[in-house]
């Protein structure tokens, strides 16, 4: 929506505030429901959840192109990314369930695919809005979500004509319990929280600003929407790469560093050097967004188990997002003419601090399960000695020989 700034101002009345709410919705929607995920991930299917994010996100977008004021366009907004929020914390859990094998390779498409959409978008907004207007540029992508649905309508069909026909399925016995797992009483989970905060904010604030700020360096609406393109599509090239990487190493911090220092000379270039060289330094923050795709394969690095992967999906993502809704809004709000922007990215500045406390938090080889005894009702509470190998995505935490506990895998359904 951001190229589209000029156009919907011409409709709605967008000034710096409701522009910074915006900004914030996207975050905000994220954080509700990453808290409220965890109650629904153990009441509700994943799939089925899936398929509620699907449709609120083709309500909001619906919603809001047809937005008659400004009060409706930011309602719909906001159902649109509690939609897309639901998506972010469900996504996880599902790879564990469906692919415990090949996490880090589908973590990479997953985040591939983030990046890909977001150019697409970007890059087509204005030409959009030029033929149809902008009401048509931003409501045509609830097709995109429509069409999403299909495959997993597909897939629970398909699984419901296999529990009718089984008799004693594998998975009808007991699961594992969960509510002793608690992240905010983790660093993992704590750490993983600011990783998001940090990497969110900055991301978000860029794909909010960023052509405002090219525009007010003396762009054209078109070309600060192709910097947009260029500022999300190289997260392509990283999100490739990082989980596949992030997976295998077990002390990560290194790779978080190299997306903090990326971003803050992409940001450097964009307030000092010549708007001329604008591409250089947006093509150099963007490949900082490669963080984004190294905070969600943590979710399961840093997990053993569907449930474990899961809870703390929600809590990093609910607190996360939280703290990093500021992040947008404080953008437009620090900016006074003449200024350069620069308290604004200064406070960009800030979070990737934050990022990089978190990314040193969650460097250690540990997983958020080793911290708290999980037992089955009926089970002598006992110590837990973790197996930290994580080979073929099959973790197991063992239990001292000849004691009652439970064992944990990442094939656990619950």
């Amino acid at each position: 929506m951001s190229p589209l700034l000029g156009p919907i101002s011409e409709d709605l009345p967008l000034d710096a505030v409701t522009t910074g709410i915006l900004g914030m919705l996207p975050t905000a929607g994220f954080a509700v429901m990453g808290f409220l995920a965890p109650p629904l991930l153990r009441r509700i299917q994943l799939e089925h959840l899936l398929l509620v994010s699907i449709l609120l996100t083709t309500l909001g977008q619906v919603g809001r192109a047809l937005g008659w004021n400004i009060p409706a366009f930011l309602v719909f907004t906001w159902v649109a990314m509690l939609g897309i929020g639901l998506v972010n914390v469900v996504i996880p859990p599902l790879l564990v369930k469906y692919f415990p094998d090949k996490i880090g390779m589908l973590a990479a498409l997953h985040v591939t695919l983030l990046g890909v959409s977001t150019a697409v978008a970007a890059q087509a907004a204005i030409p959009l809005a030029h033929l149809y207007g902008w009401r048509f540029s931003i409501g045509i992508w609830a097709a995109f979500s429509a069409v999403a649905a299909i495959p997993w309508l597909i897939v629970l069909t398909g699984k419901r004509a296999v529990t009718r026909s089984r008799t004693s399925p594998a998975s009808d016995g007991p699961s594992a319990p969960t509510s002793a797992i608690k992240p905010w009483r983790s660093s993992i989970g704590w750490g993983v929280a600011l990783v998001f905060a940090g990497c969110s904010s900055n991301t978000f604030a860029a794909l909010t600003w960023l052509p405002a700020v090219l525009i007010d360096r003396g762009m054209s609406q078109e070309t600060a929407g192709s910097m947009l393109a260029l500022y999300s599509i190289l997260a392509l090239p990283v999100a490739l790469v990082v989980p596949l990487v992030v997976v295998r190493t077990p002390r990560p911090l290194p790779v978080a560093i190299v997306f903090v220092v990326a971003f803050a000379i992409g940001y450097g270039g964009i307030i000092f050097a010549p708007p001329a060289s604008a591409v250089v330094w947006v093509a150099i923050a963007g490949l900082g967004q490669g963080v984004y795709s190294f905070a969600f394969t943590l979710i399961n690095k840093r997990t053993r188990t569907q449930s474990g992967s899961g809870i703390l999906s929600g809590f990093a993502q609910g607190v996360g997002y939280a703290l990093a809704s500021v992040g947008p809004f404080l953008f437009g709000l620090l900016h006074h003419p003449g200024d350069g922007w620069l308290p604004s990215f200064g406070m960009l500045g800030a979070w990737l601090l934050v990022l990089w406390a978190g990314a040193m938090m969650v460097n250690k080889p540990r997983f958020l399960e080793d911290a708290f005894h999980v037992v089955r009702p009926g089970t002598k509470e006992t110590a837990a000695e973790p197996d930290c190998s994580r080979s073929q995505g099959r973790n197991i935490f063992r239990r001292k020989r000849g004691t009652p506990g439970p064992e944990y895998t990442n094939r656990i359904d619950p």
